[in-house]
Parts: C-alpha cells; sequence; structure tokens
C-alpha cells in the first residue's frame, strides 16, 4: 500500500544531489566515536541502517574542525586531520550504495568546550558563558578568528574528497559561530561586533572559505537559530535578515533551528509540546530567500512533515528523534504502513545519556545499537513461556520470546494492555505514551502471542496449566500508601485518580512532590 504523502517522497534536487525524498535526518550526537576522534564501525552501522531506512539526505553528527580547542566531547568525532578520513570514505560510500545522499555538520563549540576535556580556555566572542554555570570564554582575537575559517575550508575539502553530497556549518544553538552572532554573547566593537552584519562576518567568511576550497558545485547548508527565544537574544527579524545574508555569501540551503542552550528545551523541544516546533521561523526565512529552507523540531509522524511541506513552511523535515526510534521511518510512512512506526515520545533519553557521556539510546527502541528486533533469530530449544503481566516490559518480553519461535501466553489482571504506561499516558501532554501501548498491542497481535486479559495467575494455574512453562513475571510497581491517610473519608493514590478509578473533590492536598505527584497536580488543576 502507497501512502498519500506525495510533498515528503517528491525529489527535491540541489545542484548536482538529488534527495529521493525531502526527510533529512538531523546531526544528533551518539558518543558512538572512539577516543581519538575517528568514527567507529558501530556509527556506520548506525547511519547504515538509517540510509536503508530510506532517508533522502543523512546529516552526519557535528564533527569538531579544530580539536582540541574547539571541541564538544570526549568521542566527538574529528575532521581535522586527514588521518580521520578513512572511515568517513568508507561511510559515504556504504550510504550511497543504499540510495541516501550524505553530508557531515562541521562544527566548532567556542565556548561550549570544557577546559577540564581540553585542558585550554575556551574561546568565544567575548568573555561570557554560553550557558549558565559555563566557563568563562577568552575573546578571539582577530587573526585567530581567520585561522579558524581556513580550518572551516580545510574541514569541508576533507568532506569533499571523502564523498560527502555537502557540509552543514553550524551556526545555531549556541556554539562558536552562534556566540558570534547572538547579541547576548557578543559585546565586540570591531567588525566582528555590533550590528547584525558585522556579527554574522565570522559566519559568511566560512562560507565563502567553503566555497573558495571545494569550488561553486558543492553544496553549503547553514544551521541557525531563526529566533533564540530570549531576552536580549536573536529575533526572527534577525534571523530573516542574517539567512539572507548567508545566502548572499554562498549558502545553498538553510536548516532553520531555533533556541539556545542557555534554555535547552527552546531548541530542542519537550514531549507534549507541539509537533513542527519551529516551522513558524522557517516559513517566514522561507519568504524571504530563494534557496531551500529545512525546519525541524519534533517532527516525529509522516502527517505533520507532509503538511509542513505542502502548507508551504518548508523545502525539508529535518527529522532526527523519530529515525534514531525507528529506522525505518521513512520506508514504511512511503508504503502506508505508519502504525508500524516505532514511535517516538519525545522523552529525550537519547540526548540525556549523551549528556553524561553514555552512548545514545532510546526508551522505545531497545535494540537501537544492533537493530535486531526485526532480524531475531529463531532458538535451537523451543520453550513454552508464561509472561505474567503486560505492561511495557512484558510486552516487549512476550513477543521478542515469540520472535524466537516459543510458543507464548501473556496474562494480565486488566481488560486492556499497557499496565501503568495506561495510567502514565493521562497527565498533560503524556498523551504520546497510548501511541505505545497501541504500537506493542499490534505487534503482539502480528507475531501471535495469546493474550490472556482479565486473567489473574494464580497457584492453581501454575501447578496446573501451566506446570511445564517457564515463568516471566513483569507486574509492576504499587503505588506506596501511607496508611495513616487510609483513615480519611476521601483518599486516594494518584494511580486511582489518573486511572479513574476514584474522583477527587474540589480540595486536594497532594502528598510528594516527585514527576507523579507535579503531574497529578497539573492533570487535577484546569479539574477542579
Amino acid at each position: 500500500m502507497k501512502s498519500n504523502y506525495k510533498n515528503i517522497f517528491t525529489p527535491l534536487t540541489i545542484k548536482n544531489m538529488t534527495m529521493r525524498n525531502r526527510i533529512m535526518m538531523t546531526p544528533m550526537g551518539t558518543n558512538y566515536g572512539e577516543q581519538t576522534g575517528e568514527m567507529s564501525f558501530l556509527h556506520i552501522d548506525y547511519y547504515t541502517e538509517r540510509a536503508k531506512g530510506g532517508v533522502g539526505l543523512i546529516m552526519v553528527e557535528n564533527a569538531s574542525v579544530d580539536s582540541p580547542l574547539g571541541s564538544n566531547g570526549t568521542t566527538q568525532i574529528r575532521i581535522d586531520h586527514d588521518n580521520y578520513m578513512p572511515r568517513f570514505f568508507k561511510l559515504c560510500e556504504t550510504l550511497h550504495a543504499h540510495g541516501a545522499c550524505v553530508g557531515v555538520q562541521l562544527n566548532h563549540a567556542g565556548a561550549s568546550a570544557q577546559s577540564k576535556r581540553t585542558n585550554m580556555q575556551p574561546v568565544s566572542a567575548s568573555d561570557i558563558p554560553s550557558k549558565a554555570g559555563g566557563e568563562i570564554p577568552r575573546p578571539l582575537k582577530v587573526e585567530e578568528i581567520y585561522e579558524i575559517v581556513k580550518k572551516y575550508g580545510e574541514a569541508a575539502a576533507r568532506a569533499q574528497a571523502c564523498g560527502f553530497d555537502c557540509v552543514e556549518i553550524h551556526a545555531g544553538h549556541s556554539y562558536l559561530l552562534s556566540q558570534f552572532m547572538s547579541p547576548t554573547t557578543n559585546k565586540r566593537t570591531d567588525e566582528f561586533g555590533g550590528c547584525p552584519e558585522n556579527r554574522a562576518r565570522f559566519t559568511k567568511l566560512v562560507i565563502e572559505e567553503v566555497r573558495k576550497t571545494c569550488g561553486k558545485d558543492f553544496i553549503i547548508d547553514v544551521r541557525i537559530s531563526g529566533d533564540e527565544y530570549c531576552d536580549g537574544g536573536l529575533n526572527l527579524n534577525d534571523g530573516i535578515y542574517i539567512a539572507k545574508q548567508l545566502e548572499k555569501a554562498g549558502a545553498d540551503m538553510i536548516h532553520v533551528s531555533g533556541g539556545t542552550t542557555i534554555m535547552r528545551g527552546s531548541s530542542i523541544p519537550a514531549p507534549g509540546t507541539k509537533q513542527g516546533s519551529h516551522a513558524k521561523l522557517s516559513e517566514e526565512i522561507k519568504k524571504h530567500t530563494s534557496i531551500p529552507i529545512a525546519t525541524v523540531g519534533r517532527i516525529t509522524e509522516p502527517w505533520i512533515a507532509d503538511e509542513l511541506i505542502a502548507n508551504g513552511k518548508a523545502d525539508i523535515c529535518m527529522i532526527g528523534r523519530a529515525n534514531l526510534c525507528d529506522s525505518e521511518f521513512a520506508n514504511k510512512a512511503e508504503k502506508g504502513m505508519d502504525n508500524d512506526i516505532r514511535p517516538c515520545i519525545g522523552c529525550l533519553r537519547c540526548l540525556n545519556g549523551i549528556m553524561f557521556g553514555k552512548r545514545v539510546s532510546c526508551t522505545i527502541n531497545p535494540s537501537l545499537e544492533i537493530e535486531n528486533e526485526d532480524t531475531l533469530k529463531l532458538s535451537n530449544t523451543k520453550k513454552k513461556i508464561l509472561v505474567i503481566g503486560g505492561g511495557p516490559a512484558g510486552m516487549e518480553a512476550a513477543y521478542v520470546a515469540k520472535k524466537r519461535g516459543h510458543h507464548v501466553v501473556l496474562c494480565d489482571q486488566n481488560e486492556e494492555l499497557g499496565g501503568l504506561m495506561r495510567i502514565a499516558s493521562v497527565p498533560i501532554a503524556k498523551q504520546d505514551l497510548s501511541k505505545v501501548t497501541q504500537y506493542m498491542v499490534r505487534k503482539l497481535e502480528e507475531t501471535g502471542v495469546e493474550i490472556r486479559l482479565n486473567c489473574t495467575v494464580n497457584k492453581e494455574l501454575l501447578q496446573n496449566e501451566f506446570a511445564d512453562y517457564e515463568v516471566i513475571i513483569s507486574n509492576g510497581a504499587s503505588p506506596i500508601v501511607i496508611q495513616p491517610f487510609t483513615a480519611f473519608k476521601h483518599w486516594a493514590t494518584a494511580d486511582d485518580i489518573l486511572g479513574g478509578k476514584a474522583s477527587p473533590g474540589r480540595k486536594i492536598v497532594i502528598i510528594g512532590g516527585g514527576s507523579v505527584g507535579c503531574e497529578t497536580a497539573d492533570y487535577l488543576a484546569p479539574l477542579v
């Protein structure tokens, strides 16, 4: 079955590069890199799965053009030396073989670098940290700016030689080029400070250097924050003006994001927030430029991507987390298999882990690194397996066991599967969790797992019908009940309220200010 998403599945040609569709995978950090800064083979496998999955253009995560000074992490990949080229060449060769175009993001962290990693004081436009609690950077001298410009050009030349179709110059999200463009971090009084044109001079010089180094046909994409969403920062008017200046300087495409690292949720939107969160910015910038414009921000379903392009919000949709969650996102969308797309809930586990130096992971895609959930091999020994509890853990256990060829019975005492995840999807901004339940139930039904609802497994069942079964118990957690409070006429747990088993009065006291308590208060506030 073919989908009706003709807008995102219309090819797009930029100079000599033709994308098979308008889906572009955003450059997301993975911490898969080697300690030396070299791309790992795990990296190559990870991107290969997304190329096989149908992505039009894969933009590889940010590569350092100037290490250690501009390094953004201990396992950040590097492109500041020829030593790193062989694996980039292998990556490009592999992704092209699967029909994807491929680019790499070039970046200098500036004040976002940390001296504990680099043994050097960070640098920036001025002596202003790029985020709350950040280190005070050293303002770059003019001659140092031109040295870094040259390094961008050299890095782009390496990318071109390795077979990349394009490069993306990261000039947003409070990294070095953004630190020069933003009035909050640039207090210079020379030719690189003051008016928007001067603040954008560094980025324009980088574009011109890449053009001089790589030639007129090589594609240059620039990522900007079209609005920094903070007092004193860049606003949409600035973003429009800067985008026009970058086009004049030679940019072939502009990736319009928003926000800063000072306000992390502004650049990477949280779960429950609107999809296409930066589309207003891309729409306005698109009106004032003549090159392709990409939008980004919680584009987690095919229909929203198609609507954004159909409604003139952008020419390309940057889809990051959804492609991380399901490497087959694009293929499934093109085939009309929306219900089979593993749903991204926007929980940001993929970000949280790498912020603490761990490798990227996904709450909903447990096989992210090895991508084996759909290729599980049959077990040599067939078993009878009873899974007690139909929450997310129980459903995943039952699914994997069935895929391995075992006979599986899943029992749950409730009338619906989902366990505590059904309750967790009730509070405001948590509705995406219900999609996970739907997705997992559908997988169980498709694989033929025997599901018994309203079934309480007791000793008699275990000793008789399931006597020769191996048992997996996944019955979840029970809320803590403070016994003295049960003496009140009206009392209930948060699970009772969210699960519809109890209705509160108009005067409510919630005991416990953790996430459950806060979400329950948020849920009840409009109702009382």
